[in-house]
């Protein structure tokens, strides 16, 4: 059974900047995100980290091609996966897109929490790693469990390992990184902040938020639709790049599991299991992250219960003159 949803806020009179939809991923949200932007005339703008790489289509569930013709997608598939592509880039890009839409509605849509974040409130940027630094890192690394990594990270900048799961391996690296760069722990960077391109504008947030076991059933069904429509065959290329495994392509839900099936070392139910139940945690994490990291300025909705509601409620919403970033 779902858990209680937040109370929905008033809805803001002043015409918005932007609409922002968030939520777990298979609960619908590029679906209303193309039906607002064809009501208004907008643009719909990705705002997940693993859909803004071209290698992966069909296994991040991004939009086709049909999809993309109804209405203007951006941000979308434009990203090589041998690019390290980080919140920076995003927000960089993001800044650049909103200065080029003459006008037009941006419709963000994603799962990605920290990319809305910086949206409104920025990021702080962290210092360039030369690849010679990184490289030792990787090496160092190689075969390291994740913990001991951790422990590693703590013995020379406590802080930075403290603000850090043990479990996150490559938030943990980056902190080594930033450390062994720079003589400095990662704190020390985090105070620079880039302002957000849609800081102190009037937003409209949706969070779609469905029943919860319905949505685990979503993504394991979508999980094999998925494979059915060639994201075996997409991941068998992905591989014979052979790039490294810690790039965020590299560790997209689904993707190690595939790679080891095709390997050898994992049958294919095993790899489908692998990759439905990451998917699944993944989805959990979204909601519980929405919830404790996000203003309630946030409209939490179950779809079931209001997709076209929704639609209909914006029938009249005036479309903004955008305040250039």
């Amino acid at each position: 059974m779902s858990s209680p949803l937040p109370p929905n806020p008033a809805p803001p009179s002043d015409r918005p900047a932007a609409i922002l939809i968030a939520g777990p991923t298979a609960s619908g949200k590029s679906a209303l995100a193309t039906a607002l932007a064809l009501r208004h005339g907008g643009v719909v703008v990705n705002t997940d980290s693993m859909q803004v790489y071209a290698d992966l289509r069909r296994l991040t569930a991004r939009p086709d091609a049909a999809e993309e013709a109804r209405v203007d997608h951006r941000l979308y598939g434009y990203v090589d996966g041998a690019v390290n592509f980080s919140l920076g880039h995003f927000s960089s890009d993001a800044t650049a897109l909103l200065r080029d839409l003459d006008g037009r509605l941006p419709v963000f849509v994603g799962g990605t929490g920290l990319y809305f974040r910086a949206l409104e409130e920025g990021f702080s940027e962290l210092p360039a790693v030369p690849d010679a630094v990184r490289a030792e890192i990787r090496a160092r690394a190689e075969g390291v469990p994740t913990g001991a990594l951790h422990a590693q990270l703590a013995a020379c900048d406590p802080g930075g390992a403290e603000a850090l799961r043990p479990s996150d391996r490559m938030r943990v690296m980056r902190a080594m990184e930033v450390f062994t760069a720079t003589g400095r722990p990662i704190a020390a960077f985090q105070g620079n902040r880039i302002p957000g391109p849609l800081a102190g504008q009037t937003l409209r947030k949706i969070f779609l938020a469905p029943d919860r076991d319905l949505l685990r059933r979503h993504i394991d069904a979508r999980f094999r639709d998925m494979l059915a429509a060639g994201a075996l065959d997409e991941i068998a290329q992905l591989r014979e790049r052979r790039l490294d495994p810690m790039l965020p392509v590299m560790r997209a839900h689904g993707v190690p599991g595939l790679i080891a099936h095709l390997d050898g070392t994992l049958s294919l139910e095993e790899a489908i299991l692998r990759g439905q139940t990451d998917t699944r945690r993944y989805a959990k994490r979204q909601f519980t992250w929405f919830r404790h990291q996000m203003g309630a300025d946030w409209r939490w909705i179950d779809p079931a219960a209001g997709f076209l509601d929704i639609v209909e409620a914006t029938r009249d919403l005036p479309v903004p003159n955008h305040t250039q970033p």
